[in-house]
């Protein structure tokens, strides 16, 4: 064998050949879309939800490096219908065998878990009214939900999605990675990754989107509107809430529970004061890890060939539509409020609305600072904020109860 061959050999087998064949460049567009998360998510002018970004960027980079198997599923671990004979489940790439944790809707019960950890409910106590926000907050889901419904009608049948799949594209508008994960593992499995990838990543782009949004849809008055403080909420108030909540979700809509009711555990551990070792873990060491193995996989379910199509382009452009909508709505509703009650609600905190914990709360902080700077929005944001992580449960379990048959 000459020196001619080994090297032909060797670049035969190496993965950058395959990014210059037939559909490689598919894995080459999603690395250079990798490498753009990771600069946003990175460099100090930006810093986009780093702990979001930075795991879900680089699961992308994993996933497109040709002939590496991270995601490689010879066993069928995912999708039974292409099983290779004599295979097991360990020989499933790594990556693949950590999604199961995210196909099965471990990660996402456990993220809200930690959630609920993090969450403290008082200033939606403290401000009923919120809760209002954050149902209006949850319009984009619809808005995405009809328009999906709509595009066969409007390609001819060429592009077509079905009503539990509408379903599932419409839960990104929540900005709720777990509950858009477990709503398209149940409604939609087929189109989990691109609706998981598009939730997570509105989500760590909301400082980008929001603003524009917010500000289109309100005025320099407005924007300057100063909060009273809120009143404070009592310790019993904040042990029955948890519990009362998912008692009246858990009867009213079933399929939500899993959901509400991890999110209202976790919260419990954190209200009690009896079990500060569990809401610590659920804090901190738990959440940490979940998020870094579903960030990760969920990134890795980006493969260009897999990716790249028209159908999952759609599914990304609905989802950007689905979270605009909600921005809007939870705002609209927050200058209704502010004409009702005579100025005293600041329109900005309707943005947090959005379930996005606590991103979207900071958004309305940041954007309320920068026309009164003696304001404080974040608490009264908080309130919306947190309304929004119950509203798009609840919005998901009512899809699921619809369309999971």
């Amino acid at each position: 064998m000459s020196i001619v061959d080994v090297f032909a050999g060797l670049w035969a087998s190496s993965g950058l050949s395959q990014l210059f064949v037939a559909d490689g460049w598919k894995n080459l567009i999603m690395i250079i879309v990798a490498l753009v998360f990771l600069f946003l998510a990175i460099h100090p002018k930006f810093r986009f939800e780093p702990l979001l970004l930075v795991p879900i960027a680089f699961g992308i980079l994993l996933a497109n490096m040709p002939s590496t198997g991270l995601m490689a599923d010879p066993a069928g671990l995912m999708d039974t219908s292409n099983v290779v004979e004599g295979a097991h489940w360990y020989n499933d790439g790594v990556l693949r065998l950590i999604y199961a944790g995210v196909k099965s809707s471990i990660f996402p019960c456990l993220i809200f878990l930690g959630i609920g950890a993090m969450t403290d409910f008082g200033p939606l106590l403290a401000n009923p009214i919120s809760l209002l926000l954050g149902a209006a907050a949850q319009l984009g889901i619809y808005v995405a939900f009809m328009i999906a419904i709509s595009i066969g009608k409007i390609t001819g049948g060429a592009v077509a999605f079905t009503a539990g799949e509408a379903a599932a594209i419409g839960i990104i508008g929540g900005a709720d990675g777990p509950t858009a994960i477990l709503t398209a593992s149940k409604l939609a499995p087929q189109l989990l990754a691109p609706i998981a990838l598009a939730a997570y990543s509105y989500m760590a782009l909301i400082p980008l989107i929001q603003p524009p949004i917010m500000k289109l849809l309100t005025t320099k008055k407005e924007r300057e509107v100063e909060m009273k403080q809120l009143r404070n909420v009592s310790k019993v108030e904040k042990i029955i809430f948890p519990i009362v909540v998912f008692i009246i979700v858990a009867l009213l809509i079933p399929d939500a529970a899993s959901l509400v009711g991890f999110l209202m555990l976790g919260n419990l551990f954190k209200e009690c004061g009896v079990t500060d070792r569990l809401s610590d873990t659920a804090q901190n060491s738990l959440t940490n890890i979940v998020t870094i193995m579903l960030g990760t996989t969920v990134g890795a379910t980006a493969n260009g060939q897999d990716f790249i199509q028209v159908k999952t382009i759609l599914i990304v452009v609905l989802g950007l539509v689905a979270f605009s909508f909600s921005t809007a709505g939870g705002v609209l509703l927050g200058k209704l409020l502010y004409l009702i009650t005579g100025g005293k609600i600041n329109p900005l905190i309707g943005s947090a609305g959005v379930s996005a914990v606590p991103m979207a709360a900071r958004v309305s902080q940041v954007e309320g600072r920068k026309y009164n700077p003696k304001n404080f929005l974040l608490m009264h944001a908080m309130g919306p904020n947190v309304a929004g992580v119950i509203g798009s449960a609840v919005a998901a379990g009512f899809m699921l109860l619809m369309f999971n048959h």
